[in-house]
Protein backbone atom coordinates (compact mmCIF):
# COMPACT_ATOMS: atom_id res chain seq x y z
CA UNK A 1 0.00 0.00 0.00
CA UNK A 2 1.33 3.58 -0.70
CA UNK A 3 2.52 5.06 3.03
CA UNK A 4 3.46 8.81 2.57
CA UNK A 5 6.41 8.53 -0.47
CA UNK A 6 6.47 4.82 -0.10
CA UNK A 7 4.99 1.76 -0.87
CA UNK A 8 4.97 -0.99 2.01
CA UNK A 9 4.29 -4.49 1.91
CA UNK A 10 1.21 -5.72 4.17
CA UNK A 11 1.29 -9.24 4.48
CA UNK A 12 -1.97 -11.09 5.55
CA UNK A 13 -3.85 -8.32 5.18
CA UNK A 14 -6.67 -10.26 6.17
CA UNK A 15 -5.70 -11.35 9.70
CA UNK A 16 -8.34 -10.35 12.12
CA UNK A 17 -6.26 -8.42 15.01
CA UNK A 18 -9.54 -7.82 17.19
CA UNK A 19 -12.22 -9.74 17.80
CA UNK A 20 -15.00 -7.69 15.99
CA UNK A 21 -12.78 -8.06 13.11
CA UNK A 22 -10.60 -5.37 12.34
CA UNK A 23 -7.58 -6.61 10.40
CA UNK A 24 -4.31 -6.10 9.62
CA UNK A 25 -4.97 -4.12 6.85
CA UNK A 26 -7.41 -1.80 8.84
CA UNK A 27 -4.89 -1.27 11.32
CA UNK A 28 -2.61 -0.11 8.33
CA UNK A 29 -5.01 2.38 6.99
CA UNK A 30 -5.79 3.92 10.10
CA UNK A 31 -1.91 4.65 10.82
CA UNK A 32 -1.47 5.65 7.41
CA UNK A 33 -4.64 8.26 7.83
CA UNK A 34 -3.45 9.84 11.56
CA UNK A 35 -0.02 10.55 10.57
CA UNK A 36 -0.09 13.95 9.92
CA UNK A 37 -1.51 14.21 13.41
CA UNK A 38 0.57 11.83 15.51
CA UNK A 39 3.90 12.03 13.91
CA UNK A 40 4.76 15.38 15.86
CA UNK A 41 4.00 13.38 19.42
CA UNK A 42 6.13 10.14 18.33
CA UNK A 43 9.17 11.67 15.48
CA UNK A 44 12.82 11.18 16.53
CA UNK A 45 11.10 9.08 19.89
CA UNK A 46 12.58 5.49 20.81
CA UNK A 47 9.53 2.97 19.72
CA UNK A 48 8.84 0.01 21.89
CA UNK A 49 6.50 -2.11 20.09
CA UNK A 50 3.64 -4.03 21.69
CA UNK A 51 2.99 -6.31 19.60
CA UNK A 52 -0.23 -9.30 18.80
CA UNK A 53 1.16 -11.76 16.04
CA UNK A 54 -1.99 -14.06 17.17
CA UNK A 55 -4.51 -10.94 17.70
CA UNK A 56 -5.28 -9.28 20.62
CA UNK A 57 -7.76 -12.89 22.15
CA UNK A 58 -3.74 -13.80 22.24
CA UNK A 59 -0.75 -12.71 24.71
CA UNK A 60 1.40 -10.03 22.95
CA UNK A 61 5.09 -9.19 23.62
CA UNK A 62 7.01 -6.23 23.77
CA UNK A 63 9.63 -5.89 21.58
CA UNK A 64 12.58 -3.31 21.66
CA UNK A 65 14.64 -4.41 19.28
CA UNK A 66 14.22 -3.56 15.14
CA UNK A 67 12.98 -6.86 13.81
CA UNK A 68 15.28 -8.76 11.35
CA UNK A 69 14.23 -7.97 7.73
CA UNK A 70 12.91 -4.04 8.30
CA UNK A 71 13.31 -2.10 5.27
CA UNK A 72 16.42 0.00 5.33
CA UNK A 73 14.64 3.24 4.84
CA UNK A 74 13.07 2.29 8.68
CA UNK A 75 15.41 4.66 10.91
CA UNK A 76 16.38 3.51 14.00
CA UNK A 77 18.31 4.68 17.34
CA UNK A 78 20.92 3.10 19.27
CA UNK A 79 19.84 2.87 22.80
CA UNK A 80 22.03 2.02 25.59
CA UNK A 81 20.99 -0.74 28.76
CA UNK A 82 22.55 -2.51 31.19
CA UNK A 83 24.97 -4.71 29.08
CA UNK A 84 24.67 -3.30 26.13
CA UNK A 85 22.68 -1.61 23.97
CA UNK A 86 19.14 -1.91 22.05
CA UNK A 87 18.48 -0.46 18.77
CA UNK A 88 15.21 1.40 18.66
CA UNK A 89 12.85 2.14 15.59
CA UNK A 90 11.98 5.67 14.76
CA UNK A 91 8.75 6.46 13.84
CA UNK A 92 9.46 9.30 11.15
CA UNK A 93 7.35 9.16 8.36
CA UNK A 94 3.90 7.60 7.54
CA UNK A 95 5.38 4.72 5.75
CA UNK A 96 7.12 3.62 8.99
CA UNK A 97 4.14 3.82 11.21
CA UNK A 98 2.41 1.48 8.65
CA UNK A 99 5.29 -1.09 8.39
CA UNK A 100 5.04 -0.93 12.44
CA UNK A 101 1.30 -1.76 11.56
CA UNK A 102 2.51 -4.83 9.30
CA UNK A 103 4.73 -6.33 12.44
CA UNK A 104 1.45 -6.80 13.92
CA UNK A 105 2.12 -3.83 16.47
CA UNK A 106 -0.93 -2.54 17.63
CA UNK A 107 0.30 -0.13 20.25
CA UNK A 108 3.61 1.63 19.81
CA UNK A 109 4.91 3.22 22.93
CA UNK A 110 7.80 6.14 22.83
CA UNK A 111 10.57 7.38 25.04
CA UNK A 112 9.52 10.80 26.55
CA UNK A 113 12.92 11.91 25.28
CA UNK A 114 14.19 12.47 21.52
CA UNK A 115 16.91 10.25 20.18
CA UNK A 116 19.44 13.14 19.47
CA UNK A 117 19.54 14.08 24.00
CA UNK A 118 18.27 10.45 25.40
CA UNK A 119 18.92 12.13 28.91
CA UNK A 120 17.05 14.88 28.47
CA UNK A 121 13.23 14.22 28.52
CA UNK A 122 11.14 17.04 26.87
CA UNK A 123 7.76 15.51 28.32
CA UNK A 124 6.70 14.94 31.79
CA UNK A 125 3.76 12.26 32.34
CA UNK A 126 1.49 11.85 34.96
CA UNK A 127 -0.77 8.77 34.72
CA UNK A 128 -4.39 9.11 36.15
CA UNK A 129 -4.55 5.27 37.00
CA UNK A 130 -8.06 4.03 38.66
CA UNK A 131 -8.26 1.45 41.34
CA UNK A 132 -11.61 0.42 40.07
CA UNK A 133 -14.06 1.62 36.96
CA UNK A 134 -14.38 5.24 38.80
CA UNK A 135 -13.52 6.93 35.81
CA UNK A 136 -15.36 10.17 37.22
CA UNK A 137 -12.69 10.76 40.00
CA UNK A 138 -9.65 10.24 37.13
CA UNK A 139 -11.77 12.78 35.64
CA UNK A 140 -12.12 15.04 38.49
CA UNK A 141 -8.69 14.71 39.37
CA UNK A 142 -7.46 15.59 36.06
CA UNK A 143 -9.17 19.12 36.27
CA UNK A 144 -7.13 19.42 39.22
CA UNK A 145 -3.97 18.17 38.64
CA UNK A 146 -4.23 20.79 35.87
CA UNK A 147 -5.23 23.77 38.23
CA UNK A 148 -2.02 22.77 40.11
CA UNK A 149 0.18 22.66 37.18
CA UNK A 150 -0.65 26.29 36.35
CA UNK A 151 -0.46 27.16 39.96
CA UNK A 152 3.54 25.92 39.50
CA UNK A 153 3.98 27.50 36.16
CA UNK A 154 3.61 25.11 33.48
CA UNK A 155 0.69 24.34 30.55
CA UNK A 156 -1.47 21.02 31.07
CA UNK A 157 -2.68 18.98 28.76
CA UNK A 158 -5.12 15.93 28.93
CA UNK A 159 -5.30 12.48 27.22
CA UNK A 160 -7.82 9.91 27.36
CA UNK A 161 -6.15 7.02 27.10
CA UNK A 162 -7.71 4.19 25.38
CA UNK A 163 -7.67 2.23 28.30
CA UNK A 164 -8.83 3.14 31.49
CA UNK A 165 -7.00 6.51 32.89
CA UNK A 166 -5.80 9.81 31.54
CA UNK A 167 -2.77 11.12 30.97
CA UNK A 168 -1.75 14.75 32.33
CA UNK A 169 1.27 16.04 30.10
CA UNK A 170 3.16 19.04 30.32
CA UNK A 171 5.78 19.91 27.95
CA UNK A 172 9.44 21.12 28.98
CA UNK A 173 12.72 22.30 27.78
CA UNK A 174 15.30 19.57 27.53
CA UNK A 175 17.75 21.06 29.91
CA UNK A 176 16.59 18.44 32.52
CA UNK A 177 18.17 14.86 33.39
CA UNK A 178 15.93 12.08 34.08
CA UNK A 179 16.09 12.42 37.90
CA UNK A 180 15.13 15.89 38.05
CA UNK A 181 12.27 15.52 36.08
CA UNK A 182 10.78 12.19 37.96
CA UNK A 183 11.58 14.56 41.53
CA UNK A 184 9.67 17.56 39.90
CA UNK A 185 6.84 15.10 39.05
CA UNK A 186 6.51 13.28 42.29
CA UNK A 187 6.27 16.53 43.86
CA UNK A 188 3.78 17.72 42.15
CA UNK A 189 1.59 14.27 43.18
CA UNK A 190 2.39 14.75 46.56
CA UNK A 191 0.83 18.46 46.36
CA UNK A 192 -2.34 16.96 44.72
CA UNK A 193 -2.44 13.87 47.50
CA UNK A 194 -2.26 16.35 50.00
CA UNK A 195 -4.86 18.10 49.01
CA UNK A 196 -7.05 14.58 49.04
CA UNK A 197 -5.69 12.19 50.91
CA UNK A 198 -9.11 10.41 50.89
CA UNK A 199 -9.34 9.77 46.87
CA UNK A 200 -5.73 9.88 45.75
CA UNK A 201 -2.37 8.06 46.38
CA UNK A 202 1.24 7.76 45.30
CA UNK A 203 1.28 4.47 46.73
CA UNK A 204 3.17 2.04 43.62
CA UNK A 205 1.81 -1.12 45.72
CA UNK A 206 -2.09 -1.99 45.08
CA UNK A 207 -2.15 -3.68 48.68
CA UNK A 208 -1.53 -0.08 50.12
CA UNK A 209 -3.87 2.18 47.56
CA UNK A 210 -6.85 1.74 49.80
CA UNK A 211 -9.04 1.70 46.63
CA UNK A 212 -7.57 5.10 46.04
CA UNK A 213 -6.96 6.91 42.56
CA UNK A 214 -3.20 6.37 41.70
CA UNK A 215 -1.15 9.56 40.53
CA UNK A 216 1.36 7.50 39.15
CA UNK A 217 4.62 9.42 38.24
CA UNK A 218 6.63 6.09 37.06
CA UNK A 219 6.88 6.98 33.23
CA UNK A 220 9.16 9.86 34.25
CA UNK A 221 11.50 7.52 34.58
CA UNK A 222 14.86 6.72 31.89
CA UNK A 223 14.18 4.03 30.05
CA UNK A 224 9.89 4.39 30.52
CA UNK A 225 7.92 5.02 27.64
CA UNK A 226 4.29 5.81 27.08
CA UNK A 227 1.41 5.90 25.14
CA UNK A 228 1.78 8.44 22.70
CA UNK A 229 -1.44 10.38 20.93
CA UNK A 230 -3.68 8.38 18.21
CA UNK A 231 -2.09 4.99 19.18
CA UNK A 232 -4.53 1.82 19.02
CA UNK A 233 -4.80 0.12 22.13
CA UNK A 234 -5.24 -3.84 22.14
CA UNK A 235 -8.66 -3.84 24.01
CA UNK A 236 -12.18 -4.74 22.44
CA UNK A 237 -13.22 -1.98 19.58
CA UNK A 238 -9.84 -0.93 19.38
CA UNK A 239 -9.95 2.33 21.48
CA UNK A 240 -7.32 4.94 20.61
CA UNK A 241 -5.32 6.85 22.89
CA UNK A 242 -7.21 10.02 22.23
CA UNK A 243 -6.09 13.93 23.13
CA UNK A 244 -8.26 16.27 24.46
CA UNK A 245 -9.42 19.41 24.26
CA UNK A 246 -9.26 20.94 28.52
CA UNK A 247 -12.54 21.75 28.43
CA UNK A 248 -13.87 18.11 27.44
CA UNK A 249 -12.94 17.21 30.92
CA UNK A 250 -15.79 19.37 32.35
CA UNK A 251 -18.13 16.78 30.15
CA UNK A 252 -19.67 13.86 32.64
CA UNK A 253 -19.89 12.29 29.61
CA UNK A 254 -16.65 11.58 28.73
CA UNK A 255 -14.90 7.98 28.83
CA UNK A 256 -11.01 6.98 28.66
CA UNK A 257 -12.00 5.02 25.43
CA UNK A 258 -14.27 6.71 23.75
CA UNK A 259 -12.64 7.19 20.61
CA UNK A 260 -11.86 3.91 18.49
CA UNK A 261 -10.01 3.05 14.95
CA UNK A 262 -13.19 3.78 13.22
CA UNK A 263 -14.45 7.23 14.95
CA UNK A 264 -10.61 9.05 15.91
CA UNK A 265 -10.04 9.87 11.90
CA UNK A 266 -13.52 11.76 11.85
CA UNK A 267 -12.80 13.41 14.88
CA UNK A 268 -9.57 15.04 13.74
CA UNK A 269 -11.60 16.04 10.49
CA UNK A 270 -13.70 17.90 12.19
CA UNK A 271 -11.69 19.46 15.08
CA UNK A 272 -8.04 18.60 14.41
CA UNK A 273 -5.33 17.88 16.74
CA UNK A 274 -5.86 19.67 20.25
CA UNK A 275 -2.68 19.40 21.21
CA UNK A 276 -0.94 20.39 17.72
CA UNK A 277 0.86 23.24 19.93
CA UNK A 278 2.04 21.17 22.61
CA UNK A 279 5.78 21.83 21.81
CA UNK A 280 5.27 25.32 21.75
CA UNK A 281 4.31 25.55 25.54
CA UNK A 282 7.62 24.42 26.36
CA UNK A 283 9.30 25.60 29.88
CA UNK A 284 10.76 24.87 33.05
CA UNK A 285 9.90 22.55 35.39
CA UNK A 286 6.34 22.72 37.52
CA UNK A 287 7.18 23.97 40.91
CA UNK A 288 5.03 22.70 43.31
CA UNK A 289 4.36 23.92 46.66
Amino acid sequence: MRAGRRNVRITHPDKALFPDGITKQDLADYYRDVADAMLPHVRDRPVSMQRFNGGITRPGFFHKDIPKGAPEWVPTVEVPKKGGTVRHVLANETATLVWLANQNCITPHVSTARADRLDRPDRIVWDLDPSDDDFDLVRRTAIDLGALLREAGCEPHAMVTGSRGIHVVVAIRRRYAYGAVREAALAVADALVERRPDDLTTAFYKEKREGRLFVDVNRNGRAQTAVPPYAVRPRPGAPVATPLRWEELEDRGLAPDGWTLRTVRGRLERAGDPWAGIAEAAGGLPRAG
